[in-house]
């Protein structure tokens, strides 16, 4: 496995970290655009890339959701901490210190027994295919979210 994908603590805190850096990316290109009037060149750049990160952070929490057996209110607060600029690291922080981001998949080692729980393990026991489904997860809800358009008008 690759040592991004090795385990779902060090995974999710590279996804979380990198959502939040794309945040800074995007208010500092937010600034340029609307308070110096300077270029929406970072706005253009950071807000494509911020987008792409954003849904990847949200498909990752869904699955280190699922392994790690978090409740359905403890993922709804993993997604929303996307919401806001830089919670998602406070909230990997969170995750980190109450033992919901464990060192190894637990599906590696665990049969599945719930429904999500059955493509998941079968997705981590092959790790290129896993890592395939992930980037196109990531591609198609990209694709969705330009044709619906940007969140503010």
């Amino acid at each position: 496995m690759s040592p991004l994908l090795s385990s779902p603590s060090r995974f999710y805190r590279i996804v979380a970290t990198a959502e939040a850096v794309t945040w800074a990316g995007l208010l500092g290109g937010m600034f340029l655009k609307y308070v110096t009037e300077t270029t929406e060149l970072g706005v253009s750049i950071f807000g494509m890339l911020h987008g792409i990160v954003f849904i990847a952070y949200c498909v990752t929490t869904t699955v280190v959701a699922i392994d790690q057996r978090w409740s359905t209110g403890r993922l709804i607060a993993g997604l929303a901490s996307s919401i806001p600029p830089f919670l998602t690291l406070w909230f990997e922080r969170h995750a980190a210190r109450r033992g919901l981001l464990a060192p190894t998949w637990r599906l590696l080692d665990e049969s599945p027994t719930r429904p999500l729980e059955r493509p998941l393990a079968w997705l981590l026991h092959n790790p290129v295919r896993g890592l395939a489904a992930g980037l196109a997860s990531v591609a198609a809800l990209t694709a969705v979210a330009l044709v619906v358009g940007p969140p503010v008008g």
